[in-house]
C-alpha cells in the first residue's frame, strides 16, 4: 500500500512473477505516469534476448540473481 504523498524512487521486480513477467511490468510502468520511475528488474537465468528486450524496453538495468551488494551500489 502507498502512502498518500508519498513518492516512488525505484521499483525493483524479478522477471519471472505469477500473472505476468517482470518484463509486462516494464512496460505498464513506461506508459504510466510512474513512466520517469527507474526500473530494475532481476533474474536468476541469464538470457541474453531476454536481458536485451528489458533494456530496449527502458529498463534501468538488469541484474542476475543472487544479487550482489556491490550491484545495488551502482544503482
Amino acid at each position: 500500500m502507498l502512502l498518500q504523498g508519498s513518492k516512488v524512487n525505484l521499483i525493483m521486480t524479478d522477471y519471472c512473477m505469477p500473472g505476468m513477467s517482470g518484463y509486462d511490468l516494464l512496460k505498464r510502468v513506461k506508459g504510466s505516469s510512474w513512466k520517469d520511475v527507474p526500473v530494475v528488474i532481476m533474474s536468476s537465468e541469464n538470457v541474453p534476448s531476454r536481458i536485451n528486450m528489458c533494456l530496449e524496453g527502458g529498463a534501468e538495468e538488469f541484474l542476475l540473481k543472487p544479487v550482489q551488494l556491490s550491484d545495488l551500489k551502482k544503482l
